[in-house]
């Protein structure tokens, strides 16, 4: 068939006439197409482009050839494990240093009075008072070595960074205390690391490291630092009892008079004692040196290097506790780069508008703080049309998420979303979520209505902070990411849970310069976490997912995490309730996605009735095994033997549920030796659990 047919088939001008068309079009069509080209080639170039990611995502880590099943990162040269990102920054002091050189001396830590906006220290002066500070607790008797433990018992502030500081440039080490502790746990960790300083915030807290020594509990104790101004009578009662107390700004001015230059650390020294509240027993001092936290956070970079590397523009909100390790490692990232660390006021309920007032664009949180942000986004939407038009937009968006795209400029932003991303500050970029799991629902929607990119990661103190983190662009939920650079990651057997590693599955065991050198003063527990090949024992149960991927499935020891982060050991707390005159038989159940505990309750057929019949309430065991009062009045009294006995409030159930059949070895909930099986337990009263927690929140 020959052209001209073709083209008058398709009702196009022959090829003769092609010149006499393009004469004929008008002046306005021309620029009606020039227009739309226009609009094409903006689109092209605006239109959002799927994040890249740094590895295939189908192999995000693989095994080391002669390790016995160990895998680590395919990100980076995964010959040779990751110690450090930078050459000259190899410890905390470092660090710090780079930072003040890169930043230009620019703000480096940030306050905030109630209504009033944030004030700046800049890097140069953060610097000067950390070597005052170090210089004048020299002049108190203190001594320039990984020897000198220095107590830091404060909220997040910046002189708990100043204070830090100061003892890293004379390579001193810092030893967080924190309330939650508990004073009997703060009273064992001055003893066992023979802290004679410490540094506080407030007198409260002077008055209660004081009383320790009234009682003779820390003899050691010589000298305390207060942040905050205080009454001449806290500084007499200290003098009663062998005690100095000092202002802070008293120690840097004396510094300043007789200024030291500073003895800065090697890689090796030890950097700082993070005591873990542990679940039972005294808690346990990790001992990380300068490498071990510089290793785990040039990981993390290493991941996230071609996608959301640290800017000196970055401003980082400062509210999850200092004395944890992943609130230092994530600081640590964005001093390292010249950054800004804004502190909250100290109160969580005015962190909204902190945020709104600094404008963050690192945003560190743990998951009980995203599901309250995903409750409450959820509880405005009050009407079905309301609920249903948030769900479609987050759809909408949760589809661009899983094709790469992350924005927080599309229509449903405008639409929905705006609010949410403004109530953070409008220019959050990165959130980091670590310290207990995530809800995929939760974490999906997020990523979603925050426009912003949320990884997720898992570890503990003892390997620094984190072992592994989500790989940028692997927007899926329900696992924990690849394992870091810094480290390797190997499962082995737990016969006694019947996991095996033929399977995918067994106790995650961590090794790499991250990992710690072993708890202060404690070679037993030592043992138990460090076996002779360097490899840390976490006692939590993963599965390799195809991806390669870590999965956390089970717990070796009976002991859990809450969604705050808080670890329980149920038996204990079943040891104190069973000691309820009406319960014959308890289970205590915490969820690692959910904050509070609920328990399931066999009452003693035998001592119930008359037990219920002293408080006015009559009938059947039947009877009174679904009444309400009775239910009620057996809480309170298991609440009461908690508290009696020193339970923390998370450690105290919030709901039970009343069963009448007793736990046994016929139906499977107790082994032949009678201890709960617990896995069955968890599933036996599956939708009892579902619906305690669905009532109680």
């Amino acid at each position: 068939m020959q052209a001209q047919e073709i083209l008058r088939m398709l009702r196009l001008p022959e090829l003769g006439d092609l010149s006499q068309f393009f004469r004929s079009l008008s002046a306005t069509t021309l620029v009606s197409m020039g227009a739309l080209a226009a609009i094409l080639a903006y689109w092209f170039t605006h239109r959002p482009k799927a994040l890249q990611p740094p590895c295939n995502l189908l192999m995000q880590s693989e095994e080391v050839e002669g390790s016995g099943g160990a895998r680590r990162s395919v990100i980076g040269d995964s010959q040779q494990l990751f110690t450090h990102y930078y050459d000259d920054a190899r410890t905390m002091y470092e660090v710090f240093r780079r930072g003040l050189r890169i930043s230009g001396n620019g703000p480096c830590l940030g306050f905030r009075n109630p209504k009033q906006p944030y004030q700046w220290l800049s890097y140069q002066e953060v610097a000067d008072r950390a070597e005052f500070l170090g210089s004048g607790l020299l002049q108190h008797n203190c001594k320039p070595c990984t020897d000198q433990f220095i107590g830091v018992f404060a909220q997040n502030r910046p002189e708990w960074i100043i204070a830090e500081l100061a003892c890293y440039t004379y390579s001193m080490v810092v030893v967080p205390l924190y309330d939650t502790l508990g004073p009997g746990a703060v009273r064992y960790i001055i003893n066992t690391a023979d802290i004679s300083t410490v540094i506080v915030d407030k007198p409260q807290k002077a008055v209660v490291l004081l009383e320790h020594v009234e009682r003779k509990e820390t003899p050691g104790l010589k000298l305390i630092i207060l942040m905050e101004p205080f009454e001449e009578a806290l500084k007499d009662r200290g003098q009663e009892c062998g005690v100095v107390i000092k202002s802070m700004q008293d120690v840097e001015d004396c510094g300043q008079q007789n200024h030291c230059d500073p003895v800065p650390p090697k890689p090796s020294d030890l950097s700082i004692v993070c005591f873990t509240s542990g679940t039972t027993g005294n808690p346990k001092g990790a001992m990380l040196t300068h490498g071990n936290v510089v290793a785990d956070f040039s990981g993390f970079l290493k991941v996230t290097e071609k996608v959301i590397f640290p800017r000196q523009d970055d401003v980082l909100i400062s509210f999850l506790p200092l004395a944890h390790m992943f609130e230092r490692v994530i600081q640590s990232v964005v001093y390292c780069h010249g950054g800004r660390v804004g502190f909250f006021q100290g109160d969580i309920r005015l962190l909204s508008d902190d945020m709104k007032a600094l404008c963050p664009t690192i945003f560190p949180v743990v998951p009980r703080l995203l599901n309250r942000m995903y409750d409450k986004i959820f509880s405005q939407a009050d009407t079905p049309l309301k609920r249903w038009l948030l769900e479609f937009a987050a759809k909408r968006k949760q589809a661009e998420v899983r094709s790469g795209i992350i924005r927080n400029d599309s229509i449903w932003d405008e639409l929905f979303f705006n609010k949410v991303q403004a109530s953070l500050g409008g220019c959050v970029r990165m959130i980091v979520t670590g310290a207990a799991p995530a809800s995929p629902t939760v974490l999906g929607f997020l990523r979603a209505a925050l426009g912003c990119q949320v990884y997720e990661g898992y570890g503990q103190t003892e390997c620094t902070a984190g072992c592994t983190f989500t790989t940028p662009g692997d927007w899926t939920s329900g696992h924990v990411g690849a394992p870091l650079p810094c480290n390797h990651i190997k499962l082995v057997d737990v016969e006694e849970l019947n996991y095996w590693t033929s399977k995918g599955e067994g106790e995650i065991c961590v090794r790499g310069p991250n990992v710690f050198k072993g708890y202060l003063k404690d070679p037993e527990r030592t043992k138990e976490a460090l076996d002779d090949d360097g490899w840390l024992h976490t006692g939590d149960i993963g599965k390799w997912l195809p991806t390669g991927t870590l999965k956390i499935i089970d717990r070796k020891k009976h002991i859990f995490k809450l969604a705050q982060g808080e670890y329980v050991a149920p038996e204990m707390i079943e040891n104190i309730y069973i000691r309820s005159e009406p319960v014959a038989q308890v289970y205590v159940h915490g969820d690692s996605l959910k904050a509070f505990l609920v328990g399931i309750v066999v009452p003693d057929p035998e001592v119930m009735p008359s037990w219920a019949q002293k408080r006015g309430i009559e009938g059947t065991y039947a009877d009174l095994c679904t009444n309400k009062e009775l239910k009620k009045a057996i809480l309170e009294d298991m609440l009461r033997l908690g508290k009696e006995s020193g339970l923390h409030s998370f450690e105290q159930v919030k709901a039970i549920h009343i069963h009448s059949d007793m736990f046994s070895v016929q139906n499977g909930l107790l082994t032949p030796t009678l201890k709960a099986k617990r896995p069955e337990l968890r599933e036996y009263f599956k939708k009892q659990i579902e619906e305690l927690y669905s009532t109680s929140m």
